[in-house]
């Protein structure tokens, strides 16, 4: 049995049914999926003030994951808030959900885009192409305009857009398939086709499939002793008095955890 650990990277229970419904049909004999959401941090990553403290919350959610027990953590926003600072933390895998998409495109056709919620989120998206080397086959990216704490509430509305759009946008950058930008849009669109709506007529990648498949297959090269972190580098883990400092940091936040919880 491979245990996974979908960390809703949200102060809020409000997507963690919706991520089960959708994904938990598509986990591979002998995998228990477990969707979890953060505490002591905002309900949403909208603006990127919420995202970095949500990032301190998550670090702790994957630590204890890798504690409990759990062979492997997928952190559920297509930003992949944490993934790469979490790696120097757990030696279990950690999936970003972005990540996973663009390793796994090419399998689905040879071009892509990304559609993502908001306008805020493109820029953003575009630096992870750069940085990540995906520019000669991720050709752009669009936003359907939404904002996660709305869309929840509204999810026909957001399936239709999705189905409006995502042609469209592939059509203007010239894209083969769609990578459904956005963890709670994929559900969502994904709830949609499950409940018999009309796919769109271009191939959209689910990045929550994404993660699980990818997290599955790591989880099982580390259970078999075939995955191992690199720690001389970027994913090395504090040792000696900075082990220390380390620890001393950790105490201090658990000591004084802020309470975002509404009044």
């Amino acid at each position: 049995m491979r245990r996974i650990n979908f960390i809703n990277p949200f102060g809020s229970i409000a997507y963690d049914q919706i991520i089960t419904k959708t994904l938990g049909h598509y986990c591979a004999e002998g995998t228990e999926m477990v969707v979890t959401h953060l505490e002591n941090c905002p309900p949403d990553i909208d603006f990127f003030y919420n995202k970095h403290l949500i990032e301190q919350s998550l670090y702790e959610e994957v630590m204890r994951s890798e504690e409990v027990g759990f062979d492997a953590v997928i952190v559920g926003c297509l930003y992949d808030p944490g993934v790469r600072v979490a790696r120097e933390l757990v030696d279990i895998p950690v999936i970003g959900p972005l990540e996973a998409s663009f390793q796994m495109a090419s399998n689905f056709g040879h071009s892509t885009m990304i559609l993502t919620d908001h306008r805020k989120a493109v820029p953003f998206i575009y630096d992870e192409i750069r940085l990540r080397a995906q520019g000669a086959t991720v050709k752009g990216v669009d936003a359907i305009d939404w904002f996660v704490k709305d869309m929840i509430n509204d999810r026909k509305s957001v399936a239709q857009d999705v189905v409006r759009l995502s042609t469209a946008a592939a059509q203007k950058f010239g894209a083969e398939t769609v990578i459904m930008g956005c963890t709670i849009i994929a559900a969502i669109y994904q709830e949609y086709l499950m409940e018999g709506g009309k796919p769109a007529d271009v191939p959209i990648l689910n990045p929550n499939l994404m993660a699980l498949k990818m997290a599955e297959g790591l989880a099982d090269l580390h259970r078999k002793g075939a995955y191992t972190l690199a720690r001389s580098g970027y994913y090395m883990k504090p040792t000696g008095h900075y082990e220390e400092e380390f620890k001393r940091a950790r105490r201090i936040w658990n000591e004084t955890k802020p309470d975002f919880k509404q009044k």
